[in-house]
């Protein structure tokens, strides 16, 4: 499996939260590799690995596809697209930055930025209402391509950086996709002490919707939610943050299971993985907060891959972290602890 045109592909397939369809066709194509069963069921990409055994613990892998966008909310006369946002976005990093409309077809168009020779020398930020988006076309022209309700993305495409390092907008989540099919591609042709069903779940960033389904549908025993978390860089608190290359990010926190977090660690150190442990006091705000307390609850736990400008373009992932995710997810699983 190439890691990184996977990471890759994944990433450049547009899916805003609702709007997920090109993303998990591409992602269920690729799951389907694994498990031949795998399908979308109410937006969900769901498929099971392996021979099911009875008596086994079920476990699911879970990592979300959908990713921050905007949503339009409607055409001004004079041809701007208004917008309002899908999921956390930082406004202030709005002006100038290229979308993509996904309509009956794709248009491109830019956010409207005003020159600071026009403006008194503050950097203001950009109210929601105040955001609109500039296509160069007129409303009857973008009437017949756009309609109220269509999704909106940035436009950005990834990047190689220095070492192992890439760039690009939706790394969240779908390296986690990606790390979850390469743990697949490790274990493929081995047996397993769990069985282990996949999903790769919608609108995360609107709530974690899609896991909430998936939890309730399958039910499991057990619940590892693969998604991303802080990575530093200068300026953040080093404390509330992991570090890129340095390992998977294992969950503790009152709202997991600290026998998972324990056994995770545990399978990492013997097996020479190096990995970060992530303190939170609460809730994850990610899908493992559903898994836990779905119908009787599972024991669930979060892995997570550092990432750097979270919700932006040019966010920013180490591929060794990937890789040593999915060698963890691997090895927990071989070994049933």
């Amino acid at each position: 499996m190439d890691l990184k045109q996977t990471v890759t592909s994944l990433s450049e397939a547009a899916g805003a939260s609702g709007s997920e369809n090109k993303a998990a066709e591409l992602a269920l194509s690729l799951l389907r590799g694994y498990c031949p069963d795998a399908s979308v069921i109410n937006g969900n990409v769901i498929g099971h690995f392996g021979v099911h055994r009875e008596g086994l613990p079920s476990l699911v892998l879970d990592a979300h596809i959908d990713q921050v966008g905007f949503v339009v909310t409607y055409i001004t006369d004079d041809g701007f697209i208004k917008v309002g946002n899908i999921g956390g976005i930082d406004r202030r990093l709005l002006p100038a930055q290229p979308v993509v409309i996904h309509g009956k077809r794709s248009v491109k168009g830019v956010i409207c930025s005003v020159p600071p020779h026009l403006t008194d020398g503050g950097a203001e930020v950009l109210k929601w209402e105040d955001v609109a988006i500039d296509t160069g076309m007129t409303k009857v022209e973008l009437e017949e391509a756009v309609a109220q309700g269509d999704s909106v993305t940035f436009d950005t495409s990834c990047r190689s950086l220095i070492g192992d390092r890439i760039t690009g907008g939706a790394l969240d989540d779908r390296c986690g996709v990606a790390a979850i099919l390469y743990a697949l591609d490790l274990l493929s042709g081995q047996s397993a002490a769990y069985n282990v069903t996949v999903i790769f779940s919608t609108q995360e960033e609107v709530g974690e919707r899609g896991a909430k389904t998936g939890a309730f549908l399958i039910d499991p025993d057990i619940a590892i939610a693969v998604d991303v978390s802080f990575a530093y860089a200068i300026g953040e608190e080093e404390n509330k943050c992991g570090y890129l290359g340095k390992g998977p990010m294992i969950g503790l926190s009152p709202s997991l299971s600290r026998e998972i977090s324990d056994n995770l660690i545990s399978v990492a150190e013997a097996s020479g993985i190096p990995y970060q442990k992530e303190v939170m006091n609460g809730l994850t705000s990610t899908n493992a907060d559903r898994y836990s307390v779905n119908r009787s609850g599972a024991k669930a736990c979060t892995v997570s891959i550092p990432l750097r400008n979270m919700h932006t373009p040019v966010e920013v992932i180490d591929l060794s972290d990937v890789e040593m995710t999915a060698k963890l997810l691997a090895e927990y699983i071989r070994e049933g602890r």
